[in-house]
């Protein structure tokens, strides 16, 4: 009686001492969003009621309290994991409000790489057009000889439609998630930028160096449009990431401010991954199509202007809406 007397006491000492965090966890585990530091405290709270939970079964084997603990401690499993219910809701919040909404607060820095990235490429068709010697030394005489004849023109029909789309739009979603996950580096974000700016404009120059503008800008105007819409955007927001390590907002550490850029990051990854599922369709099946050029242009200029819209309108109606706290901002 004396043992089980002491058992009890300690018990209720336990129960009283950790119940406010117990009643915390609840809290935090039945609310419908969390904003960064409810997270983190429900992480640190799951973490202490496990270890409480075990210390319980091995001292105080109360079946009452052992059972509510643990139903608990599976709720905030269950949370943290992240195994939602499946919800079309949550899919149409998403594209109506998510990824728009991401795109639109980070416009300022994709709109900068578009114009920088566009300036850039078309300086390098003008330089390489205006010194074949250039394009020589780089692709080599030879080289550019046939991909004037040939080789740009052959490119979009060298493989079945259906397969080279997949290859397009796993290449294209990969050098976005390149650029969204090395953002916060900066260096290899603006490296992949002139890479791929380098690659048009020797291509560019040496077509138009050769006669050729017309096909060039007419296959490549269809796609690229959306197509490099998707990796300016990637690289925009990849860069505010880095921009948010270097200079965060007044009210965060450094550490947050990357976390929110990040987050708002992962919204536009997953969004970009039908973004270049379209653009990859519209490369492998409209840009090598036999029909006249103005027509296969309005088709890639008429994708590109509804997506633009989609983001400015819905993009804008998200933004006003007041966010979560603690959420990305702009």
């Amino acid at each position: 009686m004396i043992l089980r007397t002491g058992v009890a006491v300690d018990l209720d000492a336990y129960v009283a001492e950790h119940g406010g965090e117990w009643r915390r966890l609840e809290e935090l585990t039945g609310r419908s969003r969390l904003d960064a530091d409810e997270v983190d405290e429900l992480v640190a709270l799951y973490q202490r009621a496990t270890t409480q939970l075990s210390v319980l079964r091995s001292r105080h084997p109360d079946p009452a309290l052992l059972g509510q603990l643990s139903q608990m401690v599976l709720r905030a499993r269950a949370r943290l994991t992240g195994r939602p219910r499946p919800s079309w809701s949550a899919l149409g919040r998403f594209v109506t409000a998510g990824f728009p909404g991401a795109v639109y607060r980070a416009w300022p820095w994709w709109c900068g790489v578009a114009t920088a990235f566009t300036l850039l490429s078309f300086f390098l068709i003008g330089y390489v057009a205006g010194n074949p010697d250039t394009a020589s030394a780089l692709i080599g005489e030879q080289a550019a000889a046939e991909l004037v004849e040939s080789g740009f023109a052959g490119y979009y029909t060298e493989f079945a439609a259906p397969t080279f789309a997949f290859h397009l739009w796993t290449h294209n979603a990969w050098l976005a998630a390149q650029c969204l996950a090395a953002g916060v580096l900066i260096v290899p974000v603006l490296y992949l930028l002139w890479q791929n700016a380098l690659n048009i404009g020797v291509v560019g120059g040496v077509m138009v160096a050769y006669g050729r503008a017309d096909v060039f800008f007419g296959l490549i105007t269809p796609h690229g449009l959306l197509e490099l819409t998707g990796v300016f955007v990637a690289a925009g927001v990849g860069l505010r990431t880095g921009w948010a390590w270097i200079a965060p907002p007044p009210d965060l550490s450094r550490g947050q401010a990357v976390a929110r850029a990040g987050r708002e990051g992962v919204l536009v990854a997953v969004g970009l991954v039908g973004l270049f599922a379209v653009a990859a369709g519209i490369e492998a099946f409209v840009t090598p199509a036999p029909v006249p050029v103005p027509l296969r242009v309005a088709v890639g200029a008429a994708v590109w202007l509804a997506f633009g819209a989609y983001v400015v309108v819905l993009g804008r109606r998200a933004t006003h809406v007041p966010p979560v706290r603690g959420g990305p901002g702009t």
